[in-house]
């Protein structure tokens, strides 16, 4: 993943804050899943049986 090499800052800066990588890598996915449960629940579906 881009930003996440051994001499990426990013990883280093949340570091230094007090989050570690493991926690910052957690913390990321648990925001994209949620992110992602927002998106599909905001889906508009259409059903082709029913337009006829």
């Amino acid at each position: 993943m881009p930003g996440f090499t051994p001499i990426s800052m990013y990883p280093k800066l949340w570091e230094a804050s007090g989050l570690s990588y493991s926690e910052l890598i957690d913390r990321l996915i648990e925001l994209a899943l949620e992110r992602f449960d927002d998106k599909q629940q905001s889906k508009t579906t259409f059903d082709v049986d029913q337009a006829e």
